[in-house]
């Protein structure tokens, strides 16, 4: 039996049956430099409760793995060095030696589900990455989301992945991908892509009934749900792609693999935009919070 340590917050949502979406610790270890981290973490876990529910923001603080963070532990992360990357394969060693480690969707997804938290708002999913073929680079979180009964709100998959091969992984896995509002999957920094998503639902009660019935039908795994960040705050995808492509050969020609593909070409792709893929992001996560919280407030109607 895995101890679950609770924010108080999170344990009171508990003992009243209150909506409770999880939130990954990534972003706030790897994806922005102190004292940002922590102000978007924070603007981040308000969305939620202004939207009628309650953040959990995942973490394994010394061995320990915690459903929702108190002030000084959120704080004490984002200034914290040489914190672990935690996936579907190394979060239980990081349990198992007393660790400290950021979760990455894979491994919020797990707690989650441990947790019994259907809903996980995160910025962008992993996937398969450009010249899988040769690489064999593909993200655990698509094995997770057909594992795990999880409904995770996306926007879409990271904009440096390839889209096409990430969507049949998905389809082959039997994972469902629902666009929120629109016929189009969603291209992360971009509200919109070249590729239809396979489902399309206009409303949360709508994906709320849908992980429902999955339940109800004995499925495993969870449900993506791409929503689109909003036109305001978007960066096109025909100004994006030739960035991409751009900071893609670079690692290429550097000989850059592995875990470190991802970070490298975020990093490059923020130098190319001015800042404005961080300004993006930060937007994105914020509204697929909303929609999140939303979801799980409606969810939290049905007996599971």
């Amino acid at each position: 039996m895995i101890d679950l340590k609770f924010s108080n917050e999170v344990a009171n949502a508990r003992l009243t049956n209150a909506p409770v979406v999880a939130l990954e610790s990534t972003i706030i270890t790897h994806g922005m430099p102190y004292p940002q981290n922590i102000k978007v973490a924070a603007q981040v876990e308000q969305d939620i409760r202004d939207a009628g529910a309650v953040p959990a923001t995942i973490a394994v603080l010394n061995g320990a793995l915690h459903i929702g963070l108190e002030q000084d532990q959120l704080t004490a992360l984002g200034q914290a060095q040489n914190v672990a990357k935690l996936s579907r394969a190394d979060l239980a060693a990081c349990l198992a030696t007393g660790g400290t480690g950021a979760t990455t969707v894979a491994a919020t997804m797990i707690a989650a589900h441990h947790a019994a938290i259907k809903v996980f708002a995160t910025g962008g999913i992993g996937g398969v990455h450009k010249g899988a073929e040769t690489s064999f680079d593909i993200s655990a979180d698509l094995h997770e989301l057909a594992a795990t009964p999880v409904t995770v709100v996306a926007a879409g998959s990271k904009a440096i992945l390839d889209t096409a091969k990430t969507l049949e992984v998905l389809e082959t896995l039997g994972v469902p991908v629902i666009a929120y509002g629109q016929d189009a999957f969603p291209a992360f920094w971009s509200a919109t892509s070249s590729f239809d998503a396979p489902l399309r639902m206009d409303s949360t009660a709508a994906i709320a009934r849908a992980h429902a019935t999955r339940a109800a039908l004995g499925l495993p795994g969870g449900q993506l749900i791409a929503n689109p960040i909003s036109k305001d705050d978007e960066i096109a995808s025909e100004t994006l792609s030739p960035l991409i492509a751009q900071a893609q050969s670079e690692a290429d020609q550097s000989g850059i693999t592995g875990k470190a593909v991802t970070p490298y070409l975020l990093q490059r792709i923020f130098e190319l935009t001015d800042g404005q893929s961080l300004v993006a992001n930060i937007a994105l996560v914020r509204n697929n919070a909303r929609l999140a919280a939303n979801i799980a407030r409606d969810l939290s109607q049905f007996n599971l």
